[in-house]
């Protein structure tokens, strides 16, 4: 992904060309390793997902509902929670439903709130999936860092985090 804009009318209209504050060389490598790390890892995890006949959103999303209280969680938090639009996660979990790993179930008192839960399929599968998920994790990540690699990382990273769930209204 280049950072500089080819066409002069593709300038938005605040910031002159003159006045863009484009990255340097050093900025440049940084960000595109970022990027080609971050593509790259989840190719990797997709792919070591795929024999158990996950993608990586499903996997996402049976961990999110694992780790909420009763294993379920309203669908308008659960796109919150994994980044996604409230259209394409209905489409995924239908899909989700089809492969019994969870079920929509009504809110009370909210006729058109709903809730995703695992199911009892869906708990086996996440626990059956998440250690090899693990050690591909470690393998292809975790295990390329020194421990103060992994702790400098993470200093570098939560701030980052930390900015852009506060443009979403999230702390």
């Amino acid at each position: 992904m280049d950072t500089h804009t080819i066409d002069a009318a593709d300038t938005p209209p605040s910031q002159s060309e003159e006045e863009t504050p484009w990255l340097t060389a050093r900025e440049q490598r940084m960000w595109r390793a970022h990027l080609e790390v971050a593509k790259l890892l989840e190719y990797q995890l997709s792919r070591e997902l795929q024999p158990h006949n996950l993608a990586i959103n499903d996997y996402e999303i049976l961990v999110v509902l694992s780790e909420a209280p009763d294993r379920r969680m309203r669908m308008t938090d659960l796109a919150t929670a994994t980044l996604q639009s409230k259209s394409r996660l209905s489409h995924q979990i239908t899909r989700m439903e089809n492969a019994g790993l969870v079920l929509r179930q009504e809110c009370p008192g909210d006729r058109r709130g709903l809730y995703a839960h695992l199911t009892e399929h869906g708990w086996e599968t996440m626990q059956r999936v998440a250690p090899d998920h693990v050690r591909s994790v470690r393998a292809h990540f975790i295990d390329r860092f020194t421990p103060e690699q992994l702790d400098d990382m993470y200093q570098a990273l939560s701030p980052v985090a930390e900015h852009l769930r506060g443009l979403r209204g999230k702390p």
